[in-house]
């Protein structure tokens, strides 16, 4: 991974009280009179990513970005030099004159020092890497802003035989996923074991739920309790393709063993594929699983719910939100206020502290049913609306592990030059008491982490506490 986040303290090290150079351009920021706008229709073939298209990006986010007017933009700077000088040294194409301009806390000239020295530096390099330095350089700025929200999409891939609904990767996923690996390891806890096997080269080797995973690559997920990065390696994305070697241990019988499986396209099963899942429980206890908050989610569980309630009593609902990666905070508001009425589920803030509350829609039809709401590391951003909201607001109780902190703010997308998109929130978001969730997540109720032994045998043991809440 290039991305690398910088701390503050570097910037502020780096900084100097000197002359800046002299901007390239008559104007320094020339960008800054369209800075950046959001998409309108379809968007054109990507195009290369240059200095001008960084420089857009740079003051873009000055612009729009939720706390811009107390962030030192020193911080991106930085980050992107050593981004920029860290590619180059993997090229072998280390440059004397790729030093930090001294920067002083003014955005304008600061970005003028910056560019003169970048485009220095890159004159001396072929016009091929070019190219490289500048996505190295654009990535590491939107990285330093530290915000779980914030990226930048490009690059987007396709395999050339992909069907819709198809997977690319190893075919399986373990207990800690691939958005924790990336935005909140430090969360994951040992031991990493599979959870589900999806298909691809992971059935075909007749990997299971339960194994737990010893090594991957030679290296341990887990050193001295704390998660290494070869986890990253379970989920590898298309163009990847490198082979990953697993060491498993399945405990039922004791057996050790190794397999490589080779990243690929797999078909995955329809049932999966579905946003709205609702089924009886023994107990009159409907079961509605829902995967994220698409266009019309809330309006569909609710619906589930209701078919599942024809010609019979109902005694309590469990609304599964586990691996749910969020969506429109609209839809997470619409379900909650299935739950609850005359209530404030949310708000979404200012940097100046002005928040705007999110309440609840109370022409939908309340469920009126006791509810158990299972959550886990995987329920991120309008998951955690509708989490804060059911905790806070005590409509229902929360089991599993703890949420995954990752509601920063509603992203907004901006078109770049290159025709690449950026996305950050303009505000960020509080619960419903105005607590913080980004970074921390919401606490279950009831915490029944998921272990090896339940995996393999198929046994769901925060569904049955869910049930057991429901029963008394």
């Amino acid at each position: 991974m290039r991305l690398r986040t910088v701390t503050a303290g570097l910037a502020l090290l780096l900084a100097a009280a000197c002359t800046a150079p002299t901007p390239p351009r008559s104007q320094a920021g020339a960008a800054t009179g369209a800075v950046c706008a959001r998409p309108q229709g379809a968007v054109g073939a990507e195009t290369a990513t240059t200095i001008d298209v960084v420089e857009q990006a740079y003051f873009c986010v000055l612009a729009h970005y939720y706390g811009a007017a107390t962030l030192d933009a020193r911080t991106l700077l930085t980050a992107g030099f050593v981004a920029l000088t860290q590619e180059l040294n993997r090229n072998g194409r280390d440059v004397a004159d790729a030093t930090m301009p001294a920067l002083t806390g003014d955005r304008k000239a600061d970005w003028a020092a910056f560019e003169t020295v970048y485009r220095r530096t890159t004159e001396q390099v072929p016009e091929k890497l070019r190219d490289e330095l500048a996505v190295a350089t654009l990535e590491a700025l939107v990285a330093a802003l530290g915000d779980n929200h914030a990226r930048w999409s490009h690059d987007a891939a396709r395999h050339p035989d992909y069907y819709d609904g198809d997977g690319y990767g190893l075919g399986l996923t373990a207990n800690v996923n691939g958005p924790q690996v990336d935005g909140n390891p430090g969360a994951a806890l040992p031991p990493l074991f599979v959870t589900a096997v999806e298909g691809g080269a992971a059935r075909a080797a007749g990997v299971r739920p339960g194994d737990v995973i010893e090594s991957i690559n030679g290296s341990a997920p887990f050193i001295d309790g704390t998660p290494t990065p070869a986890i990253a390696a379970l989920y590898p994305r298309y163009p990847e393709a490198r082979p990953v070697r697993l060491r498993l241990l399945r405990e039922s019988t004791g057996r050790r063993w190794s397999v490589t499986l080779q990243p690929g396209l797999y078909q995955r099963e329809l049932t999966g594929l579905q946003v709205v899942r609702s089924k009886l429980l023994d107990g009159g206890v409907a079961y509605v699983r829902l995967s994220g908050f698409a266009p019309d989610s809330a309006k569909r569980a609710l619906a589930a719910i209701a078919r599942l309630r024809a010609g019979r009593t109902l005694t309590g609902v469990v609304l599964d939100l586990r691996g749910n990666g969020g969506g429109s905070p609209d839809e997470a508001v619409r379900l909650v206020s299935g739950f609850v009425h005359g209530k404030v589920t949310g708000y979404r803030c200012a940097a100046d502290g002005v928040c705007e509350a999110f309440r609840t829609d109370d022409t939908v039809e309340l469920v009126g049913l006791p509810l158990a709401v299972l959550i886990d590391r995987s329920c991120a951003s309008a998951c955690e609306h509708v989490s804060s909201a059911v905790k806070d607001l005590r409509i229902g109780r929360l089991v599993g592990t703890r949420t995954a902190g990752v509601i920063s703010g509603p992203a907004e997308p901006y078109l770049l030059a290159d025709n690449t998109v950026l996305s950050f929130p303009a505000k960020h978001h509080l619960g419903p008491n105005r607590e913080v969730v980004d970074t921390i997540g919401v606490a279950p109720d009831h915490h029944v982490p998921p272990t090896p032994r339940d995996a393999a045998a198929g046994r769901d043991a925060a569904l049955a506490q869910a049930l057991t809440l429901l029963r008394k």
